[in-house]
């Protein structure tokens, strides 16, 4: 049977007899999502000032501070470390009531007095596609992590976080003593190339007098291979460290675009194996959407995607959905997907958030309910529907989307069910405060 929590006048017990109750001792900053009062300094949803129905049941709860009409446990004058968030206790193992948790008033009067407000879920068309959050990142095809190409020391620094490059443009001076062996080396190796190519020669200029044998020409012409190979394999090792002289080597950009970061200082020994810089091209940018276990029936790649984001409200990004991971997501039920946007005006910028709207060409009917009656509870939202004059159900969802004021959701919803709007904090509050599953407890 699912729990049911009593909200009355005064502290009264169940008919069988209800467990002892503790009083909330902990806070939890992110047990509440809406808006602070910026009059009160005291979270919108239970500021007392601005809706008097709530103080008869904090006073109930024995939370209340008469000196500043504000429930003691948030009041922002006696406990300012709570900054005007109500407490909350330990929740279930995944961070919320269980589904079907039942919320009562003593009576009527009393849910009337809490100011509890409901309005129906709708059963709308959702025709021409899905929405899904996105979030904007580098393309990765475009970023260069710079490293040393050989071990040494950085002598100085060309540029630094912000800079605009070109491709080959010097970043950074590094003096390494295995360069000046390897040019060293290569100037060795030319030098013998020279002796064999000469060698070479007199021994034919010999073999075509008759003074030597062809067998001498054919190991000079060996002797001459070899100094060529060693020759190209010690300058193929110094094109890929770059320019410089002596035993000093630059660090170039490999793209043009934007450093972004720099991990190296002078003086700073380096070797291959971390970065020093990261170029970046912005001019083009992806955007990570997640699509929904339910959706991927009718969202694949090639649908077009207008992408907006929270930064920019004003404007609309459009692209196309050019990939679609083939798995889920085993912790959030979806599916990574990924949209190439153009951002040749540099308004784009890497982790910023928003909303995808993709274009299908599928038409389904989908429960949506306001935003105001959404309220999320640790890992889970909820939303509660009343069940009678004096009571409510808490009912699990999952947000699916999100369209201005409405919300689309999946879950034990009907279309139709009265759902909380104005007082769904208040429930989730009751819901949160007692050890879920332990029975009746009577609250004013």
């Amino acid at each position: 049977m699912s729990p049911i929590l009593v909200l009355g006048i005064g502290l009264l017990g169940c008919a069988d007899g209800p467990p002892t109750r503790e009083e909330p001792s902990g806070v939890s900053a992110a047990s509440a999502d809406p808006e602070m009062c910026a009059e009160h300094g005291v979270l919108e949803a239970v500021c007392t000032r601005c809706s008097p129905a709530l103080v008869p049941v904090f006073q109930a709860r024995g939370d209340w501070c008469a000196e500043h009409d504000f429930p003691e446990s948030f009041c922002p004058i006696c406990r300012p470390e709570q900054g005007g968030r109500p407490l909350a206790e330990d929740l279930s193992a995944d961070g919320s009531p269980p589904d079907g948790t039942r919320v009562r008033f003593r009576t009527r009067a009393t849910a009337t007095l809490a100011g509890i407000e409901t309005t129906a879920a709708v059963e709308a068309p959702w025709s021409g596609g899905t929405e899904a959050v996105a979030r904007l990142a580098w393309d990765a095809t475009r970023v260069a992590l710079v490293s040393a190409r050989a071990p040494g020391v950085v002598a100085s620094i060309q540029a630094d976080v912000g800079v605009q490059v070109e491709p080959g443009m010097a970043l950074a001076r590094v003096r390494s003593a295995h360069v000046g062996g390897d040019r060293s080396r290569v100037a060795a190796a030319r030098r013998a190339v020279d002796v064999a190519g000469a060698a070479l020669r007199r021994k034919r200029d010999l073999l075509g007098a008759g003074v030597t044998a062809e067998r001498e020409v054919l190991a000079a012409e060996q002797a001459l291979a070899t100094a060529e190979a060693e020759r190209g394999a010690l300058d193929a090792e110094l094109g890929l460290i770059g320019g410089g002289s002596g035993d000093a080597y630059a660090v170039t950009a490999p793209l043009a675009g934007v450093i972004t970061q720099r991990h190296v200082s002078v003086g700073q020994s380096v070797d291959p194996s971390a970065p020093l810089f990261q170029v970046v091209d912005p001019s083009r940018m992806w955007a990570e959407i997640d699509v929904s276990e339910s959706d991927l029936a009718s969202v694949e790649p090639g649908q077009p995607v207008r992408i907006t984001l929270d930064a920019l409200p004003d404007r609309g990004f459009e692209g196309t959905l050019d990939y679609l991971a083939p798995s889920i997501d085993p912790r959030t039920r979806t599916a990574r997907g990924r949209v190439v946007l153009d951002n040749t005006d540099g308004a784009l910028r890497a982790n910023m958030y928003g909303l995808a709207h993709i274009t299908t060409d599928t038409t389904s009917a989908v429960v949506t309910v306001p935003s105001a009656a959404v309220q999320r509870a640790g890992d889970v939202h909820l939303v509660f529907v009343r069940e009678a004059a004096d009571t409510f159900v808490a009912r699990r969802v999952r947000v699916v989307a999100r369209s201005g004021s409405r919300v689309r959701v999946s879950g034990p919803v009907a279309p139709g069910a009265p759902v909380v709007t104005t007082g769904s904090f208040l429930l989730k509050t009751e819901t949160l405060k007692d050890s879920i599953g332990a029975g009746c407890c009577d609250v004013d």
